[in-house]
């Protein structure tokens, strides 16, 4: 679960392979999972360094996308959950 004073930070061993039209694979080569990311969920995974706070990520995405869901905030919560679940992401306290 995400606390207030968590910060999401990526599994180092996870990789990240971008595609041409901005789309990218997560591939965890200890588990053989893979995960397809959007050019958004790609600027979140390119975020999650254990430093960036969730309301800077926001606040990156809403200017560097012209079309950004209103609910945004639980997509990335979801999201983040989605990774942590995965094992490709973890927390940073």
């Amino acid at each position: 679960m995400m606390h207030e004073c968590s910060l999401p930070t990526i599994n180092p061993q996870v990789v990240c392979r971008e595609e041409f039209d901005g789309w990218a694979i997560l591939f965890d080569p200890d588990s053989g999972k893979a995960f397809g990311i959007n050019p958004v969920a790609v600027r979140i995974w390119k975020n999650l360094d254990g430093k960036t706070k969730k309301e800077d990520i926001l606040q990156e995405l809403k200017s560097s996308f012209s079309e950004v869901p209103e609910n945004i905030e639980s997509d990335f919560v979801d999201f983040v959950r989605d990774l942590v679940e995965k094992g490709f992401a973890g927390y940073e306290v």
